[in-house]
């Protein structure tokens, strides 16, 4: 059970990132998110802080640049409809990005001052990019340089302002340079938000993993408990019927053994609901191990099968020790229930490094399914093999039936 409150610590802070990542980047949705746009809330505080920047910022900037056109109502529309237009930058990246292209164009094609107004241009192509359409960000972004270095290099003898010098090619690489460092950082950004995604797919898939492995060892649990007990329970209901009117003493004895055994059952599965429903609390009772060997034998002659033990068990690690007990327990349990024999042995050899444990029976088998059912020994076989060890099950040469277990002796406690 130490497992099951392993998964229920809480994992340190930011073990996996900051804590918002689990839910992606705080920017934009990319185009593998089903229905990327439903219940998304519009940009409204990024995209008024942008405006605010951008009208504020343009004219501080005019008063630097005399002979450009000074800011009227036109311009500051145009600054307006450029940052108007980032409100719908996660619903409409590509429209956004080749719409503050052309408004930018147009502002700047009029004569107006430069300034702040190529941040709504930036904005729109680094959603555009984050959102994966980025040959359209590039795209747009090529078509106002395009258009800028047009007018700056031919078209401002016919355009505002008047007395307009053309722009010098060194105007023009500055403004690629900037160009390349505002998809420098796109980039950057998408390749980390796909670094994220893939993250959260992998914590995902190991939480399905480990809830399935979760599944599987509380089946496990449950049925070695339950199929040991019941079969102990059954045996003796039998002999308490047969015996009844002949012999009350010995139908007496066969029905403490039933309580005893029930109870048993109960306490176990008792502990093992407890553990599911109480997270970060201890086990109330140990797990059971090899010590606990003398009342499988109690109860495996109290169904009327007689157990001989060769050799005295290591002391093991607890998974070793639990898988070493449950592997006895469903073995005597498959002989009462499927084997003619009355008479098993189970055998412990240590050389250090690992404990082979054997359990024998005589036989003949009682019916089709010798050796035990499918779950049984698929249950043993994964306990043996979490654990790095192995089992063997099949008939006997000689007749009867045989369980090899080898498990690893030096595991690690949390193993």
């Amino acid at each position: 059970m130490a497992d099951m409150e392993e998964q229920r610590a809480p994992s340190p802070r930011w073990r996996y990132g900051p804590p918002w990542s689990r839910y992606g980047p705080p920017w934009g949705d990319g185009p593998d998110d089903p229905e990327p746009h439903r219940g998304r809330a519009w940009p409204w505080r990024s995209t008024a802080l942008c405006t605010v920047f951008v009208l504020v910022g343009s004219a501080f900037a005019a008063h630097g640049q005399s002979h450009r056109v000074p800011l009227d109502p036109y311009a500051r529309v145009l600054l307006l409809a450029a940052s108007l237009l980032l409100l719908w930058r996660h619903r409409h990246p590509v429209a956004v990005a080749f719409g503050t292209a052309a408004v930018t164009l147009g502002y700047l094609a009029a004569g107006y001052p430069y300034g702040p107004v190529y941040l709504t241009v930036a904005v729109a192509c680094f959603s555009a990019v984050v959102a994966g359409h980025r040959r359209a960000a590039w795209a747009s972004v090529g078509l106002l340089w395009a258009g800028h270095a047009l007018v700056g290099l031919w078209l401002y003898r016919w355009l505002p302002p008047s007395g307009d010098k053309g722009a010098g090619i060194i105007q023009e690489i500055g403004i690629a340079a900037w160009v390349l460092a505002v998809f420098a950082v796109a980039e950057l950004a998408r390749v980390r938000r796909e670094q994220w995604a893939r993250e959260r797919a992998d914590r995902a898939q190991a939480a399905r993993r480990r809830a399935d492995e979760e599944r599987l060892r509380i089946a496990r649990e449950l049925h070695d408990v339950l199929a040991h007990s019941i079969s102990v329970i059954n045996v003796q209901a039998g002999m308490g019927l047969a015996l009844l009117d002949s012999d009350p003493e010995q139908a007496r004895t066969a029905l403490t053994t039933i309580k005893a055994a029930s109870k048993e059952a109960l306490g176990e599965v008792r502990q093992v609901l407890d553990t599911l429903r109480a997270p970060g609390a201890a086990p109330r009772t140990p797990a059971p191990g090899l010590d606990r060997l003398p009342e499988l034998v109690e109860q495996a002659a109290a169904a009327g099968l007689t157990v001989e033990v060769e050799g005295a068990p290591p002391r093991l690690p607890a998974g070793a020790d639990l898988a070493a007990f449950r592997i006895v327990q469903e073995a005597l349990t498959n002989v009462v229930r499927h084997s003619g024999s009355r008479h098993a042995r189970v055998a412990f050899a240590h050389d250090g490094d690992a404990l082979r444990l054997r359990v024998d029976d005589d036989g003949p088998a009682t019916g089709a399914d010798a050796g035990g059912s499918g779950n049984g020994l698929a249950g043993m076989r994964e306990r043996a093999a979490a654990l790095g060890g192995t089992i063997e099950a099949g008939p006997r040469p000689d007749g009867g039936f045989r369980v090899l277990a080898v498990l690893p002796s030096h595991l690690r406690e949390d193993q």
